[in-house]
C-alpha cells in the first residue's frame, strides 16, 4: 500500500473542495490515486474540524444569492451543474435560495394557478344555489301548466259527479 505526504492529501483534497471542485472520478487519473482513496481522504477531510470550513467557503449575502439564483433560471441540467460547480453550490442549496427569493418576492413556489379566493367561493355556492331553485322553479311551473292543460282537457271532475251517485 503506498504512503502519500499529509501536504500531498491536503492538496488533492483542496482539489475535491470549493468553487472549482473536480470530482474524484475525474481527478484520480490525474493524480495517480484510486477514486476509492480520493472519497476516502475526502470523508476523512470531513471529519477534520479545519477541513470543513474549507468546505463551506464564504458566508452568502442576500445579494450574491439572489446574483445565484437568476443566473441558474433558464438554463439546462448540463450548464446549471456546472454553474452549481462552478459557484462552490450543492442543487439543493440553490433550490433553497429560489424558494426564499420567491416567497421574499411573494411569487407562489409551487408556481401553481392560486386557488379561488373565499369571495369566489361563495360566489359560486350562490350561484349553484340559484340554478336548484331555478330548477325546482320551472318543474313547479311546468307541473301548474300541465295541471291547468287536463282540467281544459277533463273538465273540473268535482262539479259534474253526483254526490249520491258514489257506486
Amino acid at each position: 500500500m503506498t504512503s502519500y505526504s499529509p501536504a500531498f492529501k491536503a492538496r488533492v483534497v483542496q482539489r475535491l473542495l470549493g468553487p472549482r471542485a473536480i470530482s474524484a472520478n475525474r481527478l484520480a487519473p490525474s493524480v495517480g490515486v484510486s477514486q476509492e482513496t480520493l472519497s476516502r481522504w475526502l470523508r476523512e477531510a470531513h471529519s477534520v474540524e479545519g477541513m470543513t470550513q474549507a468546505k463551506r467557503g464564504p458566508k452568502w449575502t442576500g445579494a450574491e444569492k439572489l446574483r445565484v439564483v437568476i443566473a441558474a433560471e433558464g438554463l439546462s441540467e448540463t450548464e446549471l451543474g456546472a454553474l452549481v460547480r462552478r459557484e462552490g453550490l450543492h442543487a439543493t442549496q440553490l433550490a433553497e435560495w429560489r424558494t426564499a427569493a420567491e416567497t421574499a418576492l411573494g411569487i407562489r413556489a409551487s408556481r401553481a394557478k392560486p386557488g379561488p379566493s373565499v369571495e369566489t367561493q361563495r360566489i359560486q355556492a350562490l350561484e349553484r344555489e340559484l340554478r336548484r331553485k331555478d330548477a325546482a322553479l320551472a318543474e313547479t311551473a311546468a307541473l301548474l301548466v300541465l295541471k291547468k292543460k287536463v282540467r281544459a282537457i277533463w273538465g273540473d271532475a268535482d262539479d259534474t259527479t253526483d254526490p249520491t251517485r258514489a257506486r
